[in-house]
C-alpha cells in the first residue's frame, strides 16, 4: 500500500490508546484500507457492512477482515450492540456516517447523507467519536496518493443533558464539519 499508492497519513498521534469510534467520509469500497493500515498491526479496525455482502464467497473474508453485517435502511440493534461493546473492550469501529458511498454510477437506493450511528454509539459507550478523511480512493486506476488524516476526538461533554436523539444529532453535525474541514486540508 505504501510504496503503490504512496499512502500518507497524518494526525495519528489524536488516536486515543483506548477504544473508540473512527468515522470517515467514503468514496469508495477501497476506504477500509487507508483508514486502517497507518494503525495496522497495531490496532484492527472493525467495521460494519452491509448485511448483502456477507455471502458464502465475500462473508469469510470480510469477517476475517474485522468486518459484521448492518442491516441498512433500518434500525439494526444487533448491529449497535455489537459496536458498542467492541468498542467498550477497547477496539476500534470505524464507520462512514455518509451511510454509503457518496457517487457512483448507478442510481442509489441510500441517499449520500450523514447518519447519527457513529455519534450514537460513540455515546452509548461512552468513548471518544474522531473524524478521519480519505482521499484519493476514488481514483485508484490512476494510482494516485492516498491520503488520510485523523482529527482530535469531537468535544461530546456538554452533551450529557440532552435526549439522546439531539446529542447524537448534535455530535454528528460537530462530526461531520470536523470530517470535511479535514478532508479540505489533504
Amino acid at each position: 500500500m505504501h510504496a503503490l499508492f504512496r499512502l500518507e497519513a497524518r494526525g495519528v498521534e489524536n488516536l486515543p490508546d483506548d477504544g473508540f469510534v473512527l468515522a470517515a467520509n467514503h468514496t469508495s469500497n477501497f476506504d477500509p484500507w487507508p483508514l486502517g493500515w497507518p494503525l495496522w498491526p497495531k490496532r484492527q479496525l472493525y467495521f460494519m457492512a452491509k448485511a448483502e455482502l456477507f455471502n458464502p464467497i465475500l462473508g469469510p473474508p470480510l469477517r476475517a477482515g474485522g468486518a459484521f453485517p448492518v442491516r441498512r435502511g433500518e434500525q439494526d440493534i444487533e448491529a449497535m450492540e455489537a459496536s458498542v461493546k467492541l468498542c467498550r473492550e477497547g477496539k476500534v469501529v470505524a464507520m462512514f456516517p455518509e451511510g454509503t458511498r457518496r457517487s457512483k454510477g448507478i442510481v442509489k437506493k441510500f441517499e449520500h447523507r450523514p447518519r447519527t450511528g457513529a455519534a450514537r454509539i460513540a455515546l452509548a459507550a461512552k468513548v471518544p467519536l474522531v473524524p478521519a478523511a480519505i482521499d484519493g480512493t476514488d481514483r485508484l486506476s490512476r494510482l494516485p496518493k492516498l491520503k488520510v488524516a485523523y482529527g482530535p476526538p469531537v468535544p461530546t461533554d456538554d452533551l450529557a443533558g440532552m435526549t439522546p436523539r439531539d446529542a447524537a444529532r448534535e455530535a454528528t453535525e460537530r462530526l461531520m464539519n470536523d470530517i470535511y474541514e479535514l478532508y479540505d486540508s489533504l
